[in-house]
């Protein structure tokens, strides 16, 4: 994707990476789990995936790693969501947020604020989620436009 975007362009790409996961990142998963506020499929995710940062796909795409994830639960709480109690686990880089339920599915916020949130269900769980997000990603190096996600 770097490869062509500055002359794509007109400007050298930002951050855009997928980290491992570290040794504090992977403990913060296992609190979050332990709490049950996240499902098996995200503790997996973050036993090996540290964050995703696509600053440049679109308006961006960003999956906070799992110590940002337990420490806004610890400052801010849980994404009340009509009886639900959802977990913020991104962004897409527009001032919205992608927060886990607790059945594994994502949904999406429709305005920028978490207190009070609208939601939209953008991926049934995890899997269906990252396969969103990986389509998004072959769009834009196919034809610079990331999709809807």
């Amino acid at each position: 994707m770097t490869d062509e975007f500055e002359r794509r362009h007109g400007f050298p790409p930002g951050p855009n990476e997928v980290r491992p996961a570290s040794r504090d990142a992977r403990t913060a998963a296992r609190t979050l789990a332990q709490a049950g506020l996240i499902q098996a499929d995200l503790v997996t995710f973050y036993d090996s995936i540290g964050d995703v940062t696509w600053a440049d796909v679109g308006n961006g795409y960003f999956l906070d790693p799992a110590s940002d994830v337990l420490l806004r639960l610890q400052e801010h709480g849980a994404v009340d969501a009509d009886a639900d109690q959802m977990v913020a686990i991104g962004s897409n880089g527009g001032g919205l947020s992608y927060v886990a339920g607790p059945d594994g599915s994502v949904h999406r916020t429709r305005t920028a604020s978490l207190d009070e949130p609208e939601l939209d269900k953008v991926a049934d769980d995890l899997r269906q989620f990252l396969e969103l997000l990986e389509g998004s990603l072959t769009r834009f190096i196919a034809d610079g436009e990331p999709g809807s996600l």
